[in-house]
């Protein structure tokens, strides 16, 4: 009889489990994502007094609960979509949102964020103020604009810093770092991106672009996607070699490399350069990051494209990925204390040039300037300042 009374309560358990699952949907940069969750399964936190206790008790209950359905989905997202590390964690944040809503409750949310990141095999690590709590991820690129800790030895970056207006004072409010006992972890975060979601053709919108060359005006049409800013809302300053190799998605690039390919037919390799950084110069209008968003930004490719202000770093960037995509030359960034630019590699130099490895680069500056500059000509207050070469191209043979 007991046994039976037990069979019958288990079957009861798991059938409340089941009636009580829901499907949660969502749109995802194009793809239609899915999982089950049940509200049982739901680990409460208290954000108005929490401990390293109450975290390590957050992960000892998740732990024990059955996320199957989601770690599935994000797993599969993963691999036929080819997601690169920053794009799996958007959808990271999406999926904690939809599980524990940032505006109910944001140290569960981040906890939600930070628990699937360690599931998910990544290096983490928390660090606590007064209330607040910051995530940080394991990474071993250079990273700027963001707060990082070193531990045992490796860079951990934070990837909640905008959440607190990007403006702590670390050195009068200290964090301490959050004690708590994780597995062991097999993934090292990078902010390097090589392809870009698949959109739907109808989350792109029209933009025209007027620019005038040796007296002809062009008007352009191409297409663009708004969700590219949300995509890189809190991306951070990488390395040039970074950022301007992100691509741009399909139908932003088949607008815009089509159009400007038949613009060029005809013309020389100087002459088509030449027209490349002149549409980069005037086509947009520029504006100082600092002014626009506040801090400095190194824009993507089509971030440039979309954002109605530019600075000499994002058109350096744009420049590279066209000249990159139409002609494939030997490029070199240049980076002066106060200013951004970037040379080509021609078969023969022209104008003035910049030795770099034993080749001669001839210098094509992509920003609107008080003067006018052909190629081979290099702002006069430049031609003393020290430079680095912040980052070489060399096309594969």
């Amino acid at each position: 009889m007991k046994q039976l009374l037990l069979i019958l309560s288990l079957a009861l358990l798991s059938f409340y489990t089941w009636a009580n699952d829901r499907n949660v949907s969502f749109n995802f940069y194009g793809d239609k994502i899915s999982f089950t969750f049940n509200d049982q399964q739901f680990v409460e936190f208290n954000e108005k007094s929490f401990t390293d206790a109450s975290i390590q008790q957050f992960y000892n209950e998740a732990s024990k609960e059955d996320y199957s359905s989601i770690f599935t989905m994000l797993a599969n997202y993963r691999q036929t979509q080819k997601a690169d590390d920053w794009l799996f964690y958007q959808l990271v944040r999406k999926t904690a949102e939809q599980i524990s809503p940032k505006a109910e409750n944001y140290l569960r949310y981040t906890l939600y964020k930070w628990y699937f990141m360690v599931h998910s095999g990544y290096g983490t690590m928390l660090s606590q103020n007064n209330g607040r709590l910051l995530f940080y991820i394991q990474c071993d690129e250079n990273i700027y604009n963001i707060p990082y800790r070193i531990k045992d030895g490796k860079q951990y970056v934070c990837l909640n810093y905008h959440d607190y207006g990007s403006n702590i004072n670390f050195d009068k409010e200290p964090f301490k770092p959050v004690e708590i006992i994780l597995p062991a972890f097999n993934k090292t975060f990078s902010y390097k991106i090589d392809r870009l979601p698949t959109f739907n053709d109808t989350d792109y919108i029209d933009k025209e672009l007027q620019f005038t060359y040796n007296s002809s005006d062009y008007n352009f049409k191409i297409k663009i996607n708004p969700q590219i800013k949300n995509l890189f809302n809190n991306y951070p300053a990488v390395e040039y070699k970074d950022f301007i190799n992100i691509p741009l998605s399909n139908a932003t690039y088949q607008s815009l490399i089509t159009l400007l390919k038949k613009q060029l037919k005809g013309l020389n390799v100087k002459s088509g350069v030449d027209y490349l950084m002149h549409f980069t110069r005037y086509a947009f209008a520029f504006d100082a990051d600092t002014k626009v968003y506040g801090d400095e930004k190194r824009l993507s490719p089509e971030q440039t494209l979309l954002s109605p202000y530019s600075d000499c770093e994002d058109r350096v960037g744009l420049f590279f990925f066209l000249v990159k995509e139409i002609y494939n030359l030997p490029m070199i960034v240049l980076a002066y204390p106060k200013h951004v630019t970037i040379a080509v590699k021609f078969d023969k130099p022209i104008g003035n040039t910049i030795e770099y490895n034993g080749a001669k680069y001839s210098v094509c500056e992509p920003t609107p300037q008080r003067m006018e500059l052909e190629i081979g000509q290099l702002l006069p207050e430049l031609k003393k300042e020290h430079f680095e070469v912040a980052y070489a191209y060399m096309p594969d043979k």
